[in-house]
């Protein structure tokens, strides 16, 4: 009877390319700038929509307290109603001039101190006939 012997298996040397023994740690390198990069991106992105969420909620604010003054209401409440609308910390002015009632709302922003942005906004709404 014949034997059958396993085919033999010849090893080779793993290609080693000199360019790629210079590259030993360049992911790492990328990684660790691009990582950061990556944040700083993520955390502008972040206050600039603290920045807009706080304009549109001054923006709500001063639209619902326009109205609320045209529709009569004493001003204290409406102050009131302002405020729980506003951001914290919100300022809020009223004036009349003829037959528009005037609402202005402040505040700053979210976020630390010299990145804290103010934002304004301003209504205005025609006195409603009794």
């Amino acid at each position: 009877m014949r034997r059958c012997e396993p085919p033999t298996r010849t090893r080779r040397a793993p290609a080693v390319s000199p360019v790629r023994s210079r590259d030993r740690g360049f992911v790492t390198a990328e990684a660790a700038v691009a990582v950061p990069a990556l944040v700083v991106v993520l955390a502008m992105l972040l206050w600039g929509m603290g920045v807009g969420l706080a304009r549109q909620e001054c923006a709500d604010a001063a639209r619902g307290g326009a109205r609320a003054l045209a529709r009569g209401e004493a001003p204290e409440a409406v102050r009131a109603l302002v405020l729980a609308a506003a951001p914290r910390g919100a300022t809020v002015e009223f004036s009349r001039d003829g037959d528009l009632h005037r609402v202005a709302v402040a505040a700053r922003s979210p976020g630390p101190n010299g990145l804290a942005f103010p934002v304004v906004a301003r209504a205005s709404a025609q006195v409603e006939p009794t």
